[in-house]
């Protein structure tokens, strides 16, 4: 949602916008209205991907030139002339460069916690008609994939800071949702990690009143630049040619609803952006040391003296000879780099700090043993708050999307178009949480008194041990019958009278 102030004010209303001279004075006017900055779409690549960090770079962090003697003879070796006339021999060798894909660690945390559970749309049909209503719109979201498009919006807008996602109508006869209906529903994803610029308009009030993006496209070599834009009413397209832009046949399209059938979703920072200098501390760490350790983590020998022979490699009971006076001893480091693992361990606990991220790795989790349902709570509170925080942008989101639906299935079946218009529907995201099964059963038997929960029935198919349930439970029914009867007076043998 787009906070609105003063300077936000747009000169221009979209009807007057439209009404310019040139396809490239109506784009124009559409792309210098946009008040949310543009992301830097290279620095979102450059955190995403590892092998585009600063420790990556030959400039950022340069291979080392080593002196090497005058008879090396390796391939590598470049012959310097000093001022003074004497040529020295160097070589240059490869430095360690460990890059740490935490800023894709940290976006994949943050989907799996805000989406990891599909959001509910809680309503409350009245009648039959909402009640039609609301299972169109869980059909229509089952259809287009709702997981996954969540999880990819997420994804983009933690990643690049925007998003959008377009619903139009296919023609596709079907009964899928209720009812039938020339169309199907389809949903497609806008985002500058797919190569889109977006371009949302605002009026004065902060309401979205026009949406447009541009993209390329490639055939045969040759790439071509569109822009479109959509408004509550028209669906514009226009192809960038010789002579500028130029509107392509058949359009302007009606939308079909009186909404604009994009929705748009933001956030001010990249989700790493306070914490990608940290990072590029800890590669450069990490890397100094992988360096440290290529040249001592090997034992090396000192000797004193003249050392006369050497032993054989693997050779047992090995005599060393050497002149009277000489020595030999490892050579290793006195101290242990405490100071470079106290500095990575603080690197890292700042990193998942600062980003609300749970350090749920294998090693942190392991020794944590069986936790009640409270303490999994108390664990992940953290990333749970910041779920609340993310409410402030997919509440809106999510809650726009569904108004775009209803009005689409006011379209195709118009008997549910007061139905659409009356229900409400109210989108909840649900943050992922890992459950203690026997907490969540003891609360419930607690809140009804004890009794059961599930049926015998139920019980059986959840265990999942039986193969046929339903012979199970006959055979355990069969067996309650012989448990439960029973004969009045002792058996008599035969003879006895």
């Amino acid at each position: 949602m787009v906070e609105y102030n003063q300077n936000n004010k747009n000169d221009m209303t979209i009807q007057e916008i439209f009404q310019l001279a040139t396809a490239n004075d109506v784009i124009s006017e559409l792309k210098s209205c946009r008040f949310i900055p543009q992301p830097d779409v290279e620095s979102a690549n450059k955190a995403l991907d590892p092998k585009l960090h600063d420790i990556m770079s030959p400039i950022m962090r340069p291979d080392k030139r080593v002196q090497v003697s005058a008879d090396d003879e390796a391939d590598s070796a470049q012959k310097v002339i000093s001022t003074d006339g004497e040529s020295t021999n160097f070589k240059t060798v490869r430095v360690a460069r460990v890059a740490v894909a935490l800023q894709k660690l940290i976006i994949k945390r943050a989907v799996s916690f805000v989406f990891g559970n599909s959001p509910a749309y809680n309503s409350t049909p009245e009648n039959e008609q909402e009640e039609a209503v609301a299972r169109a719109l869980d059909r229509i979201l089952y259809g287009v994939k709702c997981k996954s498009l969540n999880r990819k919006i997420g994804r983009s807008i933690f990643g690049y800071k925007e998003a959008a996602e377009y619903w139009y109508p296919v023609e596709s006869p079907n009964t899928k949702y209720g009812f039938p209906s020339q169309f199907k529903m389809r949903c497609t994803i806008f985002s500058p990690a797919y190569g889109d610029t977006l371009y949302p308009y605002f009026d004065e009030t902060g309401d979205m009143v026009a949406f447009s993006r541009s993209f390329a496209r490639t055939r045969d070599g040759v790439v071509t630049n569109y822009f479109e834009t959509f408004t509550d009413t028209e669906h514009w397209l226009w192809i960038n040619g010789a002579n500028g832009f130029d509107c392509v046949d058949g359009y302007p399209k009606k939308t079909g609803i009186n909404k604009i059938p994009v929705i748009y979703g933001h956030q001010p920072e990249f989700e790493t952006e306070d914490v990608n200098a940290l990072i590029d501390r800890l590669e450069t760490l990490l890397s100094n040391f992988a360096d440290t350790n290529d040249y001592h983590a090997s034992p090396k020998i000192f000797t004193t003296g003249q050392i006369n022979g050497w032993a054989q490699k693997g050779e047992s009971g090995a005599v060393i000879e050497g002149e009277e006076g000489a020595t030999m001893q490892y050579v290793s480091w006195q101290q242990a780099p405490e100071a470079v693992k106290l500095e990575i361990d603080t690197l890292l606990k700042l990193i998942y700090t600062i980003t609300q991220t749970p350090d749920i790795s294998f090693d942190a989790v392991k020794g944590l043993g069986a936790m009640s349902g409270v303490a999994l709570k108390l664990l992940f509170m953290d990333a749970h708050l910041k779920v609340q925080d993310k409410c402030e942008i997919f509440d809106d989101y999510l809650q726009r999307r569904v108004n775009v639906i209803l009005e689409y299935i006011a379209q195709m079946n118009t008997s549910l178009a007061d139905a659409c218009e009356s229900i409400m529907i109210e989108p909840e995201i649900i943050p992922y949480m890992i459950t203690s099964d026997i907490d969540d059963l003891n609360y419930w038997m607690t809140a009804n008194g004890n009794k059961p929960v599930v049926s015998q029935e139920e019980s059986i198919i959840g265990a999942g041990i039986s193969k046929n349930p339903e012979m199970t439970m006959k055979k355990l029914e069969e067996q309650d019958t012989r448990d439960n009867s029973f004969i009045i007076g002792e058996p008599q043998l035969e003879g006895d009278a």
